[in-house]
């Protein structure tokens, strides 16, 4: 039997100034794409050289004379999909045929196909994994002009719910599902450390050994620089305590509340209830206490925050050894670090972090990786090209949605590809001072 195709359909007609027009819809207005901004994504690239140096410890067991598609090309396909806004391999079916991105990846033919790029995706090892977080590092490191006074490294741990029977999974009673518990590692809004981890572990498992590593780069890089761990009570743990004594770092982290906080801190508890029942008004006061847990060698600083609401007390402790008033190092250097949380979502929700639906460990460990390229890339064009402007915080899904998904026209011929974007694109001058920047540099 004959498969009928239709090529066009109508939209109710408009009717204006007594004519009628009608609208007609098909999909053959040729090389058309909905992702020129791409072509900053590939400026950025250059200018980082951030897909270029990963590429080069990536393993291909392929035979080299029958290879059509590069690991960096189907590495950087991967990462600029990902920024674009397409977390599954299926859409790049289709992608693998749009004209803007292929010159985005410096290929000039059609790209790889969905297979073609599962199979790159398992290829991801443990060697892979450390060898990419050191080039992330180096990245790190250099993007500094000058030498730094100081570096917070945030620490924190999510949830990473899975759907399958992926290898490493389990059930986490806190997250009330079957998960994986990446650790993330943020210096402001830089990514460090993106480590794929089972959920049946410590939450602090291996974050010892991660920042040590961190440290010692860093001093060796810089040997004068302060350097502050930052984490809530989930990393609280003597070893890494005295660890960071030992080793000259400072620290601030949240210690879980026990009798024997509560005992020191019990007047300004009843303080601050008193306070909320005269006035009705939220209560937050301040003071520290020395405390020592059975298994800490030494006492050390807690500072206790005593907050009543009409939803009943709120009391937080930090441990820390850095020095300063109680309620400014809580309110302006602890609290600081629910920042980190929003570039964790920036992550998971608009990098797809979470995307990890491959069955054996190493290749979804390579995903969460690709995901943390993803989002450098889109940090360094919030860092870089939009300081002073008004995208100097946006969101990394706003930076995608008003300066990479730009409708155009595409053009290739022999001796050219043009991009005609449209007339009435409310972001030309801004699109055109971060091109023109990002070119310059490169």
């Amino acid at each position: 039997m004959a498969k009928c195709n239709q090529e066009s359909f109508e939209f109710p007609a408009l009717k204006s100034n007594k004519t009628t027009r009608k609208i007609e819809v098909n999909f053959s207005g040729g090389e058309v794409t909905s992702d020129g901004g791409v072509m900053l994504l590939r400026e950025m690239d250059r200018k980082l050289g951030l897909t270029k140096d990963l590429a080069k410890h990536l393993k291909d067991p392929r035979n080299p004379f029958l290879i059509e598609h590069t690991s960096l090309e189907m590495l950087r396909q991967r990462v600029y999909g990902l920024c674009l806004g397409y977390e599954d391999l299926n859409d790049q079916q289709t992608l693998r045929n749009d004209t803007a991105i292929q010159t985005a990846v410096e290929k000039d033919s059609q790209l790889a196909s969905a297979p073609t790029l599962c199979r790159f995706e398992n290829r991801g090892d443990r060697t892979t994994a450390i060898l990419f977080h050191q080039v992330l590092i180096e990245k790190f490191i250099g993007s500094f002009k000058s030498v730094p006074k100081e570096l917070i490294l945030d620490f924190d741990a999510t949830d990473d719910r899975v759907h399958g029977n992926q290898v490493g999974k389990h059930f986490h009673g806190y997250y009330d599902s079957d998960c994986f518990l990446p650790l993330y590692v943020f210096c402001e809004d830089q990514l460090l450390v993106s480590y794929l981890r089972p959920s049946n572990i410590d939450g602090a498992k291996h974050s010892w050994a991660i920042v040590s590593l961190l440290v010692k780069r860093l001093r060796k890089e810089w040997p004068a620089i302060k350097i502050t761990f930052r984490g809530d009570s989930g990393f609280c743990r003597h070893q890494m305590l005295t660890w960071f004594e030992k080793n000259n770092v400072q620290y601030i982290m949240g210690i879980a509340g026990n009798k024997v906080l509560e005992r020191q801190g019990k007047d300004l508890i009843v303080k601050a209830k008193e306070e909320f029942e005269k006035t009705n008004i939220k209560q937050k006061l301040f003071s520290e206490t020395i405390y020592a847990a059975k298994t800490w060698s030494k006492t050390r600083r807690v500072i206790v925050k005593a907050e009543y609401t009409s939803l009943g007390a709120n009391t937080r402790y930090v441990v820390t050894n850095l020095d300063g008033e109680s309620q400014s190092l809580y309110e302006n250097d602890y609290c600081a670090r629910g920042e980190m949380e929003n570039r964790i979502k920036e992550q998971q929700l608009d990098m797809f972090a979470d995307r990890t639906s491959c069955h054996n460990w190493w290749p979804n460990q390579f995903r969460l990786l690709l995901s943390s390229v993803a989002y450098v890339l889109m940090e360094s064009i919030r860092r870089l090209g939009l300081q002073g402007t008004e995208l100097a915080e946006a969101q990394v899904g706003t930076i995608r949605l008003k300066l990479l998904k730009i409708g155009a026209a595409v053009v290739r011929n022999t001796r050219r590809i043009k991009l005609f974007f449209s007339s009435h694109y409310p972001y030309q001058e801004l699109f055109k001072k971060i091109a023109l920047q990002l070119i310059s540099t490169a």
